[in-house]
């Protein structure tokens, strides 16, 4: 049995729109594939796909055709420029929005033929607390919530927390505060969510840092490119260097936990060689 490294698998998620979620997908994935880690970036909003957009590629194919059975997983992979490599979704499709139970397996399996490829996976789940968002969620390793200084975005990082720990027994995610104005807003919106949850749910909360709002982001998402790569020496460029050391710091874990995860199959041939 050959040995093999686990793949960190991070869902980057948040509850509501808006919270600059797909930004960060981007942004962390680019950031950690130039600091030498081989990423794949998923957009996981499967029917309305926007990091395309965001990275200015056009794929010839997509999730759909996968899920179609007209090709492979690493046929849909697309380079971009840093080396990050993105798996596209589709736009305006509406059976990829309610994949059922069976489909969202396959598509978590069908990674592991890239296993061997890659060393970081990022997901960037949909908007809401859908089914689809759950699946995706509940297969990562690491559980990224994004939040914002608005109400509805505390209560609904709330709302998929809570219904990720009490239907499914997840207690340990990570937050990274998004567009503020100070370290200290960031660190007062944390404080927020850890109020309640604290108070009503038995989990662990650990905050990861803050992304400055900066004026470059929305610059960068007109030239259609990350801000990282647009504008390597922006505030909010150098706060996504500093959140992808972070992550490269944190322990991959190296066991299955006993529901549908991506990259299975190397978790337990991991665990079997301890």
């Amino acid at each position: 049995m050959k040995p093999t490294h686990p793949v960190q698998v991070i869902a980057v998620t948040g509850g509501k729109g808006g919270v600059g979620k797909t930004n960060v997908s981007v942004n962390l994935g680019t950031a950690l594939a130039e600091a030498g880690q081989r990423v794949v970036l998923m957009d996981a909003d499967l029917g309305l796909a926007n990091v395309d957009v965001l990275l200015g590629v056009r794929p010839r194919q997509t999730i759909a055709d996968l899920l179609a059975g007209e090709c492979s997983l690493e046929d849909i992979l697309v380079e971009c420029p840093g080396g990050l490599k993105v798996v596209p979704a589709s736009s305006g499709t509406q059976s990829l929005v309610s994949l059922s139970a069976h489909e969202h397996a396959e598509l978590v399996h069908a990674f592991s033929d890239i296993e061997e490829q890659l060393d970081v996976l990022v997901i960037d789940t949909a908007a809401g607390i859908s089914e689809s968002v759950v699946h995706f969620v509940r297969a990562a390793q690491e559980v990224l919530v994004v939040v914002c200084d608005e109400p509805t975005s505390i209560t609904d990082a709330y709302a998929l927390i809570k219904l990720l720990n009490r239907d499914y027994g997840m207690n340990r995610f990570r937050v990274l505060a998004n567009m503020v104005r100070s370290e200290h807003e960031g660190r007062n919106m944390f404080t927020k969510l850890t109020t309640v949850t604290d108070r009503f749910l038995d989990v662990a909360l650990q905050y990861v840092g803050s992304i400055p709002y900066d004026e470059s982001v929305r610059k960068a998402v007109q030239k259609q490119l990350p801000v990282f790569k647009a504008f390597p020496r922006s505030k909010s460029a150098i706060a996504f260097s500093q959140l992808a050391k972070k992550v490269m710091a944190w322990p991959v874990l190296s066991s299955p936990r006993g529901h549908l995860e991506f990259f299975v199959e190397r978790l337990v041939r991991a665990s079997n060689q301890r």
